[in-house]
């Protein structure tokens, strides 16, 4: 489902990327001979899956800790302003459809700002706090998500959310992919490793979506683990306490803090656990957002970039691969900074705001500023939460998702009567919650609607009615808009930019 002119730009600049952030500091690992050390990650082979191959360049095992402080500290080189404790609300577009901005709230005061720009770009992250199980932090709730969707453009393939094999159970904090990557292995309450089993080739480095499948699978089967067998192991006792210590000292951590155990000693109980979006706001390869107008399926929205999870350029088509978020945030958000630079907006004057630019994000404040009953935006969102998890998790069927979607759509309703006890201004972070709450909606109905209309499986979207992938009438990205919270379609772009097509052919592991 990946679009392959992107695919191939990624691929290209990626030995530059990251010799670039060598150069820029990033603390990688080193090989004996002093070249950056490369581990095995799930899902990379050669010659389209026939072996596993070293591509991962890491950092122990905080390559993404290590990559935000580097890029952190070119901020501070270039005196980047950053307006901390601010909220972006709504995004600012004209008659001709450009934007010209957002509309933001200033936390410390309550006041609401516009802040007029030749460009936005949206690096907002993901949005996996719609579901109750998540690796994502507090603030993953989809603010740029919602925003774009509320100020009508379409959000693409969004049926399609990784859960990551290895949460920690009953926490949800991540376990890296780099654990399996150093030799761990995944057992069942007989101490096999199954993966074996389910991929005789790659084993527990077999793609996300399918080990996870596979974990769910031997839970299902009743080999799970612990009194309730709910979870499976991760075993890392063979590997060495010297290796762990060197490669792995962050999740020997996690395992102490999370779960209680030493994994030098003893093995993490883990889980399948929501990760990550594979959809978005629609981009091409230089971060321009891109949506359907007169025939043409990416006309360019003028003024408007999103860069990194929030938006779906489609490299990662329906199962992204490990590693390949971060080279994804890095490769395109740099082609987006040079194609804004390119643009020179200098010497460009603002367009003018239409009159009613901050009128959405003042109403939607009033609304809660003068609420006198309904209920708690917390009550709402855990009721998101609960329904995506059980109606669109690993494995998935009709009837549970047509159901997931009256869920939704009635929690949607419900969240338009959200009651703000605290009427303050300062700091007063259940009205942020409550707005958050509005955004949550727009990815959950997103994210419901596109999976239940999908009648196939592929990657990520395992449809237990429909349990082939279908590429006749299904090799195509789904367009959820939330005006009129219907589906469109667009074709998958099956031309790179040099090299011949990848036909599409089944995965094996």
């Amino acid at each position: 489902l990946g679009d392959q002119d992107a695919i191939e730009f990624m691929c290209r600049q990626a030995p530059n990327v990251v010799y670039e952030l060598e150069h820029f500091g990033m603390p990688f690992d080193r090989n004996a001979d002093g070249t950056i050390y490369q581990r095995p990650f799930g899902g990379h082979t050669s010659n389209y899956g026939e072996k596993p191959v070293q591509r991962a360049c890491a950092a122990a095992d905080r390559t993404g800790h290590a990559l935000l402080h580097t890029l952190y500290q070119r901020n501070v080189r270039a005196k980047t302003h950053f307006f901390v404790e601010w909220m972006a609300l709504d995004l600012i577009r004209d008659q001709d459809g450009d934007v010209l901005g957002v509309t933001a709230l200033e936390m410390e005061t309550g006041e609401v700002y516009i802040l007029e720009a030749k460009t936005t770009l949206f690096a907002t992250g993901g949005a996996g706090r719609i579901y109750a199980a998540s690796t994502n932090a507090f603030i993953n709730t989809g603010d740029g998500l919602g925003m774009a969707a509320r100020a009508g453009v379409p959000l693409e393939d969004m049926e399609f959310w990784q859960f990551h094999p290895t949460g920690v159970a009953g926490a949800g904090v991540l376990i890296t992919e780099g654990v399996r990557g150093e030799g761990g292995i995944l057992r069942n309450k007989d101490g096999e490793r199954f993966m074996e089993r389910y991929a005789p080739t790659l084993k527990d480095l077999a793609p996300r979506d399918f080990v996870s499948r596979s974990m769910d699978q031997e839970i299902k089967e009743g080999r799970g683990c612990g009194p309730n067998g709910d979870y499976v192991l991760l075993d890392l006792t063979h590997v060495g306490a010297e290796t762990i210590m060197k490669r792995l000292p962050s999740i020997r951590e996690i395992g102490l803090k999370f779960a209680n155990v030493d994994a030098i000693k003893e093995p993490i109980p883990v889980v399948p656990t929501i990760h990550y979006q594979m959809g978005g706001i629609p981009t091409n390869y230089h971060g321009q957002v891109v949506v359907p107008k007169n025939g043409n399926p990416n006309e360019v929205i003028n003024g408007f970039y999103a860069i990194g999870e929030c938006s779906c350029v489609s490299v990662h088509g329906a199962n992204r691969l490990g590693t390949n978020s971060l080279l994804d945030l890095v490769v395109f958000g740099r082609s987006a900074g040079n194609h804004i630079i390119a643009q020179n907006l200098k010497n460009r004057e603002h367009k003018p705001l239409p009159a009613d630019a901050a009128d959405r994000a003042l109403s939607r404040l009033a609304k809660l500023d003068s609420s006198s009953s309904g209920e708690y935006a917390q009550d709402v969102a855990n009721d998101i939460r609960r329904n995506m998890q059980s109606h669109a998790g690993v494995f998935r069927t009709q009837k549970l998702m047509d159901e997931g979607v009256e869920r939704i759509l009635e929690v949607a309703e419900r969240a338009g009567n959200i009651h703000l006890k605290d009427k303050s201004k300062v700091f007063n972070t259940a009205r942020v919650e409550a707005l958050e709450v509005a955004n949550l909606v727009e990815v959950a109905k997103a994210t419901m609607v596109s999976a239940a209309a999908r009648k196939e499986s592929r990657g990520a979207h395992a449809h237990s009615d429909f349990p082939n992938r279908d590429d006749e009438n299904w090799m195509k990205h789904s367009l959820w808009y939330s005006e009129g919270n219907r589906l469109d379609y667009k074709p998958v772009q099956l031309k790179p930019l040099s090299v011949e097509t990848v036909p599409p052919k089944a995965r094996t592991f």
